[in-house]
């Protein structure tokens, strides 16, 4: 039966529109490292894409490479080991630290790393509260991108392009790192793992805060 958090995920972005059933070997390996409640949730409903692509949430040793790369060479490394549980159509990636939590977010798109300083300050109290509000606290609009005029891209990227593979996003040609403008004529239908890799040769992430800071946090 599913919990009051997760009904408000499915109120918002309706049942799962693509499902892969999670091995119970991968409930295991992740048990201690990942909260009970999203093994739970992995085990009740699968590894899933909602709203035609819109979001999935995802096997995390498929993304172990692409985290990695990201976070290379960033503060984040000496703060946490941290995890993809989720990501979008667009290729933001939602990292779950195993001492921290939801506390940091790889926009890729953008290039950027949105990191949760006050998440990032201390270690999770309960993490499987915290991995029911990760889900209740997201919608449609929070995961998708607006264009140059505002206008949301995502119905209009499945229209356009067609529907999501579990491996394949929506990213923008040339890459916005490059020039390039976000408009729907830029997108194309993409292999999520080459491009992010791509998307990650081609320059170093914007972060919030720096070595100064990690110093601070570290020390806090």
């Amino acid at each position: 039966m599913r919990d009051e958090d997760f009904e408000l995920f499915i109120d918002e972005f309706g049942e799962a529109t693509s499902r892969t059933d999670v091995p119970m070997e991968a409930i295991q390996k992740w048990r201690g490292k990942l909260p009970d409640q999203l093994l739970k949730y992995w085990q009740a409903e699968g590894w899933c894409g909602y709203a035609n692509g819109l979001f999935w949430t995802v096997n995390p040793d498929d993304y172990e490479d692409l985290v990695d790369e990201w976070l290379a060479d960033t503060p984040l490394e000496q703060l946490d080991s941290f995890h993809a549980i989720a990501r979008t159509a667009f290729g933001c990636l939602y990292l779950w630290g195993e001492k921290t939590g939801d506390s940091v977010t790889v926009a890729c798109s953008i290039n950027s790393i949105i990191a949760f300083s006050s998440n990032l300050k201390q270690e999770m109290d309960d993490p499987d509260f915290d991995a029911r509000v990760f889900f209740s606290n997201k919608s449609p609009d929070h995961c998708d991108l607006k264009d140059e005029s505002g206008q949301p891209l995502f119905e209009r990227a499945l229209a356009k392009l067609g529907p999501l593979e579990p491996d394949e996003l929506y990213g923008f040609e040339p890459a916005l790192v490059l020039g390039g403008k976000m408009r729907l004529e830029n997108l194309t239908k993409l292999n999520l793992d080459v491009h992010l890799t791509i998307l990650r040769q081609l320059a170093s992430p914007t972060l919030p805060f720096s070595h100064v800071d990690l110093d601070n946090l570290l020390n806090s």
